[in-house]
């Protein structure tokens, strides 16, 4: 079992940025993609952006790209800057680990037995 902690969400104004970042402790694997995911009011989970166990490769929504980065420092710890936020943006973010990504596009099958964190919300402000 792998226990995932995000941190950094918070209130923001459109336009601002924000820096989430993801602690994995526990029973991970040194060979294990990471990513996120948010879950808006009302609506389903979706995909945000993954990285590759090395940080080599990496993917986005598309209505995430050119404004979120996402970052990896070692195998326990990812980031994701995310700026020119928007309210459509709001929502719960959640962390991931064993996801079965290497290079390309995500889908989302790779999710299917990967690790979820408690989430952490951001809120942005029109």
């Amino acid at each position: 079992q792998v226990q995932l902690v995000e941190s950094g969400g918070g209130l923001v104004q459109a336009g601002g940025s924000l820096r989430l970042s993801c602690a994995a402790s526990g029973r991970t694997s040194s060979r294990s993609a990471m990513g996120w995911f948010r879950q808006a009011p009302g609506k389903e989970r979706e995909f945000v952006a993954v990285i590759s166990w090395n940080g080599r490769d990496n993917d986005y929504a598309e209505s995430v790209w050119g404004r979120f980065t996402i970052s990896r420092d070692n195998a326990q710890n990812i980031a994701l800057q995310m700026n020119s936020l928007k309210p459509e943006d709001t929502g719960v973010y959640y962390c991931l680990a064993e996801i079965a990504y290497l290079r390309g596009r995500f889908s989302s099958h790779m999710a299917n037995h990967a690790d979820w964190g408690q989430g952490t919300q951001v809120t942005v402000s029109s």
